[in-house]
């Protein structure tokens, strides 16, 4: 039945609500779906909302409340959390408005069924994007399976293997992590919703989840789940791997007169049947027939993908395409009288949580593990305040702090589990966005001395003066303006040139003169420096500006991109040879380096360089790796000329199509930095501050490499 919000013949008005990765692909989804035009966005975060809208010229709403009572909307899109579907599905339901969620529909069985009763007795509809349904590989399966194509099915099995890499790195505050089961409730809808659309709910569930780990704040995460069910006579299994591996999306089925494999990473299904021709020469037609299926996909999927990236064709990768098939199915039920397609009917959201459900309760899980919280004493007045505290770096220099007896403030946007694991009485977590003044003007109340570490999510030069520029010049006006000591800015080294011709970098080493030629994080931090030391000679600014090399150790990612191109765990391109030393430094190091920058004496308006002495390269650096990870690394060495050429053939495209980053010409300067062919030279830097870094090749490999290695051989149990 079509919703009485919808007006037959008139645009279906469309809003989104929670701006995070997957709100850009709902945007192209809207946008190419027929007949559905985007009205409002709404975020709980302000600015996040203002900017996102900003980029779609919409307008721009904080609560949802105030959006349906401003905006006359006829679909909402939910991609919040998933506890918060619920709730706010209730709100669009109550106020006459039909909802398309994300997966899972709720985060429990009840949930889904109070918000169908709603929408029945509102004459509503709601939908639920299981866009792995809508991915081609699954389609082409589906489309077999139903004309028969394999005869009655004996055997389906699901393979999920991809690493939720939450539990490796954070944010432990994430829901997914909350709870045992949640991370089954996130990603076991894919296979589940697959297994309900082949297939039917299952009458009998079996399950095993094991390789249980318990994460910061006491909550434990299962890495894998062995699923065994009986839908009819039919057996299907679904695997699902979180922990570090090689991705693979498949699934396989058996049938009487064939078998079928889907692979839906590479978007590629094929069928196998038995021939008329004899035992050898059927083998033979039916690997032929096999390989020629994949290569017709595989050139299909290709031609898609340069079709789109040329504004050729609306339709994108596999993953890209499945959203949009799925929302556009959305719009065309949401006007037929036929209704929804069943892959994304409320009754399939509630089903897929029903059995969700029942796997989590077979499962036994064990309960979290309650941990002891440390508050802050009574009356305790922090003097240093550390922004970007929860990051790599910034939960280092905290733990230092704390241990040479500081009080310290630590402001977190996200989670700040990793900081509570710290259980000090001397540190205090506060709730705050640097983009706010209002948040500056409580955070710095009390404050000698800031810490500047926090980055943003930004990809555009226009989102990254808007989210690393422009809040760096509002908290350097509050430092003013609070009469802090000290503001201790973290740059990068990434804003100097590094290459061929650099020769040997000393902390008197210009910025890259041709930094608007370079990537857009170099250039950004190139510009933040020279907006506070042009604030420390004209407005008397007390800055320090500290430059990290190649940061490696503990809570780091072992597969630093600073070494090479990493493809996989296990396939590195490196930049160049990879013969000459990095600037490698420790995060332990890092941080003692910062501490130094805020209490030596007379060095505000300088900067330094964070970088111990050359002691490996690149090739040596993998060599480290190889032997303390267990494992062959498959190393390629590349000449930069082919990565800038690489770079530069897309350059036109993006130039045609409007892209944001059209504008900037591939710079060969800015590849060939990356093969950090200069050395660095930190005498004025450990003169100055007295910073003295290990400066120990075997060291550097245990402590740096095998360090950032250690979270990640445990995530491999």
């Amino acid at each position: 039945m079509t919703a009485p919000s919808v007006v037959t013949g008139a645009p279906v008005r469309a809003a989104i609500v929670g701006t995070g990765y997957i709100a850009e692909f709902h945007v192209r989804g809207i946008q190419n779906a027929r007949g559905v035009e985007l009205v409002a966005v709404c975020d709980s975060n302000a600015t996040v909302a203002k900017a996102f809208a900003a980029g779609i010229g919409v307008p721009a709403y904080s609560s949802l409340q105030a959006m349906l009572a401003e905006q006359r909307v006829d679909v909402v899109h939910l991609l919040v959390p998933p506890d918060l579907h619920h709730p706010l599905a209730k709100v669009a339901l109550e106020a006459g408005v039909n909802v398309f969620l994300e997966k899972p529909m709720c985060v429990s069985a009840e949930e889904t069924r109070d918000l169908l009763d709603l929408a029945s007795a509102k004459g509503l509809t709601i939908g639920v994007n299981h866009s792995m349904l809508f991915e081609g590989a699954f389609q082409r399966l589906r489309d077999h399976v139903r004309n028969g194509d394999l005869g009655p099915l004996d055997h389906v099995t699901f393979n999920h293997f991809a690493e939720l890499a939450f539990i490796r790195v954070g944010p432990f505050g994430n829901w997914m992590l909350r709870e045992p089961g949640n991370a089954l409730l996130e990603i076991g809808p894919h296979p589940v919703s697959g297994l309900v659309d082949l297939l039917g709910v299952p009458d009998e569930i079996q399950v095993v989840a094991d390789r249980d780990v318990v994460l910061p704040g006491g909550a434990r995460a299962y890495r894998r789940w062995r699923i065994h069910t009986l839908v009819g006579r039919t057996a299907a299994d679904i695997n699902i791997e979180l922990g570090p591996g090689f991705p693979q999306r498949t699934i396989a089925v058996r049938g009487l007169l064939g078998t079928a494999l889907a692979d839906l990473d590479a978007n590629i299904c094929t069928i196998d049947r038995r021939t008329p021709a004899s035992p050898d020469f059927d083998r033979h037609k039916r690997g032929a027939w096999i390989a020629s299926q994949v290569s017709a996909q595989a050139r299909s999927t290709l031609a898609d993908y340069i079709l789109t990236k040329a504004k050729l064709r609306r339709r994108g990768n596999p993953y890209q395409l499945s959203i949009m098939n799925s929302i556009a199915g959305f719009y065309d039920g949401l006007r037929s009288p036929a209704g929804l397609d069943s892959r994304i009917m409320g009754e399939t959201g509630r089903s897929v949580i029903e059995t969700c459900e029942t796997i989590i309760r077979k499962a036994k899980l064990k309960g979290r593990v309650e941990t002891d919280r440390v508050s802050p004493s009574p009356g305790l007045q922090p003097t240093i305040l550390v922004l970007g505290g929860t990051g790599f770096i910034g939960r280092q220099l905290i733990k230092q702090l704390l241990d040479k007896g500081h009080a310290v403030r630590a402001a977190a946007r996200g989670s700040s589990l990793p900081l509570e694991e710290l259980g000090s009485d001397r540190l205090e977590i506060v709730r705050a966005d640097m983009r706010s003044e209002e948040d500056l003007e409580s955070i710095l109340a009390g404050i000698d001395y800031v810490f500047h570490l926090a980055t943003s999510d930004a990809r555009t030069w226009d989102q990254f003066i808007e989210r690393e520029v422009e809040p760096a010049r509002t908290l350097a006006r509050a430092c003013l303006k609070h009469g802090i000591k000290r503001l201790i800015y973290t740059g990068t080294i990434d804003s100097l040139y590094a290459g061929s011709r650099a020769g040997t970098i000393t902390e008197r080493t210009p910025l890259d003169p041709n930094i608007r030629r370079r990537n857009y994080y170099a250039r950004a931090k190139a510009a933040v420096e020279h907006l506070l030391t042009d604030m420390h000679r004209t407005d008397g600014l007390p800055v320090v500006i500290a430059r990290p090399g190649i940061v490696i150790g503990p809570g780091g990612n072992p597969f630093h991109w600073g070494v090479g191109k990493w493809s996989s765990e296990g396939v590195v391109e490196t930049w160049g040879e990879g013969t000459n030393k990095l600037p490698l430094v420790l995060v332990d190091d890092v941080a003692s380096g910062l501490i130094r920058a805020m209490e030596a004496p007379g060095v505000e308006g300088r900067a330094y360089n964070l970088v111990d002495i050359p002691l490996l390269s690149a090739r040596d650096y993998i060599v480290g790796l190889e032997r303390l990870a267990g494992y062959r690394v498959e190393v390629h060495p590349r000449p930069i000329w082919r990565f800038w050429l690489a770079d530069f053939a897309k350059w036109p495209i993006k130039l045609a199509v409007g892209h944001p980053d059209g504008s900037r010409i591939p710079s060969y300067a800015d590849w060939e930095s990356r093969t950090q062919k200069a050395v660095f030279d930190t005498s004025r830097t450990r003169e100055e501050l007295g910073w003295t870094p290990i400066s120990d090749p075997q060291r550097m490999i245990d402590e740096g490499i095998g360090g950032s290695l250690a979270a990640w051989l445990a995530a491999r149990g």
